[in-house]
């Protein structure tokens, strides 16, 4: 990258993660929170003062953008994808953000919660950073780098293509999604209003990072159904789904099948809402695994969890619902190899160490593959996400940046 540049990119995150843009799993609506579209719309603004006249908004919260192609070559078509919402896990309201020049390895001790304490201990990654410039949100909050750290990478890459007209690329798609956090960032995407052929999301963690596999996704729904009665008169009627509810969890195991207890390749059944009243319960579960066909086997050995407990209650009924929620990027991913080549080639060039990895968790990336734009995901710098010790280096996110910026060049070198 050009020396004389100046990466505007901590600046645009730290004015990101002021926007409140916290998702609601529990709305109907999309996007979820009015809210998320205050960021687009700021978004919108900032892009076109760059330069990229056909950036908008549109009604469902997507922000679109095209950075035009300046060579003649006939490059395929690239989309870089971030998502603006953050975690329903902690809150997002007044995010105070904080920068801690030249990072010194010490503890961080948060200001407005003296309990919230950010160590090496806890966060090995950090004592790479030594020497960075550190942001975290101030001890009350969530920062949001995921994923407007994802965010701000894509708004200084355009910056500086449309500042370095030297520098020839193919045409690049811009899209910043909603409701990523909660499983829907894509449910309303225009396919071919985006137009792209390939794709990479900034959603990543650390420095290097490339991630072309994620886990396999179900959700399941579990109803208990139990048996009302006037609790006075209650005798040999009653049938409380509480506690059938409460059995069935009861007997999930306590050392294996869920994400406390493991890690690696090993999938997962997680329990997330539980609601209800003694007549009707509902528990939420998400299901994962690498390998989609285990999905079914989970889901089976859950129900015989269910039947147990149902069991134990006589009159008491059960429903059990499955929804598919994202499938293993890789398995499209692997079918175009140059996506990962290119990645390689381009961090090589930004000396930037290579680093292929398996999330355990889905990007918006994972469904994109399967709706037709092959779509892994590229680093961001972002760490310990969804709560309150969340941190970035400013400098990972600039080496993002140079990151893509060699990216958009290998795939307009690579073109015959």
């Amino acid at each position: 990258m050009s020396l004389q540049y100046t990466y505007t990119v901590a600046d645009r995150f730290i004015k990101y993660v002021q926007v409140d843009t916290q998702s609601d799993p529990q709305s109907d609506s999309f996007p979820s929170t009015a809210k998320q579209k205050d960021l687009g719309k700021i978004l919108v603004e900032e892009l076109l003062e760059i330069g990229l006249t056909d950036a908008h908004l549109d009604e469902w919260g997507y922000v679109y953008a095209t950075i035009p192609a300046n060579t003649d070559k006939k490059v395929p078509v690239i989309c870089f994808c971030s998502h603006m919402d953050t975690a329903p896990d902690c809150t997002g309201k007044n995010v105070k953000p904080i920068v801690h020049k030249n990072y010194d390895g010490k503890d961080i001790v948060l200001p407005d919660d003296n309990t919230q304490v950010i160590t090496t201990k806890a966060h090995p990654y950090l004592r790479e950073k030594i020497g960075d410039d550190i942001i975290t949100a101030s001890g009350t909050t969530l920062l949001g780098a995921d994923n407007k750290a994802g965010v701000a990478i894509i708004m200084d890459l355009a910056n500086y293509l449309v500042q370095h007209p030297e520098v020839k690329h193919g045409a690049i798609r811009i899209l910043f999604t909603p409701d990523e956090e909660i499983g829907r960032g894509v449910n309303h995407v225009d396919m071919k209003k985006l137009g792209a052929d390939f794709g990479y999301t900034l959603d990543g963690g650390s420095l290097g990072s490339f991630t072309d596999e994620t886990f396999s996704a179900d959700g399941v729904t579990v109803t208990f159904h139990g048996v009302t009665a006037h609790p006075g008169y209650a005798k040999d009627k009653l049938v409380n789904a509480l506690k059938v509810a409460g059995l069935f969890l009861d007997l999930l195991p306590k050392d294996h099948f869920s994400p406390e207890t493991t890690d690696g390749r090993d999938g997962f059944v997680h329990p997330v809402h539980v609601e209800g009243i003694a007549e009707k319960v509902s528990v939420q579960f998400i299901i994962r695994d690498f390998d989609t066909e285990k999905l079914k086997k989970h889901e089976a050995r859950l129900e015989e969890f269910v039947k147990q407990a149902v069991g134990r209650y006589p009159g008491s009924s059960y429903e059990f619902e499955v929804k598919e929620q994202y499938r293993n990027m890789k398995e499209v991913v692997a079918l175009h190899p140059q996506m990962s080549e290119y990645v390689q080639k381009a961090m090589e060039q930004a000396q930037v160490p290579f680093k292929k990895e398996s999330a355990r968790g889905g990007t918006d990336g994972s469904r994109l593959s399967f709706m037709g734009l092959p779509c892994p995901d590229i680093f961001t710098g972002e760490m310990a996400f969804h709560g309150k010790h969340e941190y970035v280096s400013i400098q990972d996110m600039q080496k993002a940046v140079h990151v893509l910026v060699q990216l958009a060049q290998v795939w307009e070198q690579e073109t015959k």
